[in-house]
């Protein structure tokens, strides 16, 4: 068994197409050493800025011999039928085998193939893999056909300690490479991985990532420390400046203080995305450094490096000075005009009309959820009013945030300048969700707003493609409701949003179902049962997601015991009886016994438990208390399981089994009170 050491090696790869680059790499070669017959073991994949690399041990010198048989025509087939077989196998008639089964004699062509040397069948892979490779944008130069992210110079590729000599449009592969841009002396050669890893690094190469930013991280930490200042840390950061350089030394420059008086989300953004720089602190405060990274080791210890980033980084905060400086000489009032000019979509009008319905929604939410109406509707009227900031609309991941500031500024309610950032809350599974009354009157109130519009006007989500993010906001809605405890029933307020479409019951029902398929999938990632959820959902008229939630755990927890596993099954039987019976008589039976035809003892014990155990459920729904409604249900098992020891539901005489189907129609009855159980799984 022996080691593939394959580099791709090239002109500089975005950061961020580097990972899944190395992921493809080692996916599209295995997948043709594996088709081609070769197995191997442990496979490794590494990126820089200028290099993919992939090692895969355990590959065999050959590929195993194959031998197949494949079955043709019959002995006594046409002549055409045997000179199409015989010419599709390459063999003569006197080549093949004659097998009999039990249709009678015919052709078999056995075919030995030798297994192809692992040199070979890894060259072949490799081209195609090169040609062929998903890069999301890539490019042409010279004369060459290769499409690349950036131009390729060469191959490294070692089989079993010696070079595959093979040509890929013009690029050829040896087991040659070279380091650093600049700080790398010249080209080596190598025979394995450890000789290559070894050698790159010597040549102020290092070729694992994850150790890139690792050491950026570490140095970091360490220059702000001795400086008596912390690091604000940023994973998508650290993972793109790991990506950026094959050799990382840390750096600390200075900018002007005056631009500390521009919030420091924006400067933190700024440093971000213009020069990819951390930000440093001082406690909660931010302080006028940065931590870049840099790709040389220079001998003025980076001073021109440092002095070069300060001049880009005053010129981007001076804009973003300028722009913040601008927004904060306009009251927010000042904006909204500019709202009306803004088409939200085509069929649902502008900005300003949606500002106009929050501050409707919002207010009625906030009455529900005890939240001051005036304050949430105050904070309704300005959340969008930051859309239209200089600052915003340079950097757009600022919204919310700048809004936050501006309200803030003009002395606004701390709780109205909170709702302002946090309406779009939560933006992903790991986001936290508003907390305080008025902002997440705010936040629900954008999120159904947002649902009931798209479903007015039937653009829903479809398969794979939701464009408008709607699951995101009918999740938002779940959350910020079960995290904070909220009674709030969605059917009325779909209606306050829209009331010109929602009076249809039909499209309130369409999208309650999917809040319930969405309330499905949170509370899977919860672990509960996506069949008890489906229970008390099709109950119908179940819009109170805290209250649907405590009936699934109730129902959950009775259902872990053995009078709940019991139950259910004398209750799913009654169910399948009354579904074949009623199929059958074409009717639907009602739970209205008649006591005189009572004749048996366990059909009189089963009655009497029902008519005490419905009348007690339903008082203890009432008062939701679903804990004591699934104990008291539970008095049903044992009368119901002598039921059905000792009792013929279809007895000879009609009225009799009439009498009968309407007790078991009255199980069902019961049952309904708490959950459909015929939808529970087991």
């Amino acid at each position: 068994m022996s080691e593939l050491l394959l580099e791709l090696f090239s002109e500089e790869i975005p950061s961020r197409m580097q990972k899944k680059a190395g992921e493809d790499l080692a996916r599209l070669v295995t997948l043709g050493l594996k088709e081609a017959g070769l197995d191997f073991g442990e496979v490794r994949h590494f990126e820089t800025p200028r290099r993919l690399c992939l090692t895969v041990d355990g590959i065999p010198k050959k590929s195993s011999d194959v031998r197949e048989e494949r079955k043709g025509p019959r002995i006594d087939a046409p002549e055409k039928a045997l000179e199409g077989f015989l010419r599709s196998t390459g063999l003569t008639l006197e080549e093949c085998e004659i097998h009999d089964d039990k249709k009678g004699q015919f052709y078999v062509a056995v075919i030995d193939r030798e297994g192809r040397t692992a040199e070979s069948i890894i060259s072949e892979v490799v081209t195609n893999v090169v040609r062929n490779f998903p890069w999301p944008k890539s490019m042409r130069w010279g004369t060459s056909r290769l499409r690349w992210v950036r131009p390729l110079h060469s191959i490294l590729c070692v089989f079993a300690g010696k070079p595959l000599k093979f040509i890929v449009d013009g690029v050829a592969a040896d087991n040659k490479t070279q380091g650093h841009r600049f700080l790398g002396g010249r080209e080596f050669a190598v025979k394995n991985f450890d000789e290559y890893a070894s050698k790159l690094e010597k040549n102020k190469v290092i070729l694992d990532p994850a150790k890139r930013a690792e050491i950026i991280l570490k140095d970091a930490k360490a220059l702000a420390k001795k400086k008596k200042l912390a690091l604000v840390e940023d994973e998508g950061l650290l993972a793109e400046a790991a990506g950026l350089v094959e050799w990382p030394v840390v750096l600390m420059g200075t900018f002007d203080k005056a631009f500390l008086d521009v919030p420091s989300e924006v400067l933190i953004g700024t440093l971000k995305s213009h020069q990819k720089c951390f930000s440093v602190r001082k406690g909660k405060s931010l302080v006028n450094k940065f931590i870049l990274v840099s790709n040389l080791e220079t001998g003025d210890d980076g001073a021109e490096i440092i002095a070069g980033n300060e001049r880009v980084i005053r010129a981007r905060l001076s804009d973003a000075k300028f722009f913040w400086d601008n927004d904060l000489a306009r009251p927010l009032d000042d904006l909204l005009p500019k709202l009306e000019e803004i088409v939200f979509h085509a069929k649902l009008g502008t900005v300003g009309e949606r500002v106009k319905r929050l501050e409707s929604l919002s207010g009625l939410i906030a009455k529900q959820i005890g939240a001051d109406v005036t304050l949430t509707k105050e904070a309704a009227k300005y959340v969008k009013a930051d859309l239209v900031s200089e600052t915003v609309y340079e950097a757009p991941d600022m919204q919310g945030i700048a809004g936050r500031y501006l309200a803030l500024a003009e002395g606004k309610d701390e709780s109205v300048a909170a709702a302002i950032e946090e309406h779009y809350k939560p933006l992903g599974p790991t986001d936290a969700v508003p907390s305080e009354p008025v902002s997440m009157a705010v936040a629900l109130a954008e999120k159904i707003d947002i649902l009931t519009g798209f479903w007015a006007i039937d653009e829903k989500p479809t398969g794979s493609k939701d464009p408008f993010a709607l699951r995101r906001a009918a999740l938002g809605v779940i959350r910020i409701v079960l995290e904070n405890g909220l009674r709030l029933p969605l059917k009325d307020l779909f209606k306050e949003a829209r009331s010109e479409f929602f009076s249809e019951e039909k499209l309130v029902n369409d999208l309650l179902s999917f809040f319930a398929d969405r309330l499905k999938v949170y509370l899977r990632d919860q672990g509960a049962r996506h069949d008890l959820i489906d229970a008390v959902f099709s109950l119908g008229g179940q819009d109170d997601l805290l209250m649907i939630v405590k009936r699934v755990e109730a129902l959950s927890t009775f259902l872990d015991t053995d009078d709940g596993v019991n139950l259910l099954a004398g209750i799913k039987r009654a169910e399948n009886i009354l579904r074949i019976e009623e199929k059958k008589d074409k009717t639907r039976y009602a739970a209205e016994v008649n006591e005189d035809l009572l004749k048996v003892a366990q059909e009189k014990a089963l009655n009497k438990a029902i008519k005490s155990v419905s009348k007690k459920v339903t008082s203890l729904i009432k008062k939701e208390d679903f804990e004591g409604a699934m104990s008291e249900l539970s008095k049903l098992r044992r009368p119901v399981d002598a039921f059905f020891d000792g009792v013929i539901v279809n007895d000879e005489a009609a009225d009799v089994r009439k009498n009968r189907l309407a007790l078991l129609a009255a199980i069902r009855g019961a049952a309904l009170g708490i959950a459909r159980f015929g939808k529970i799984e087991g």
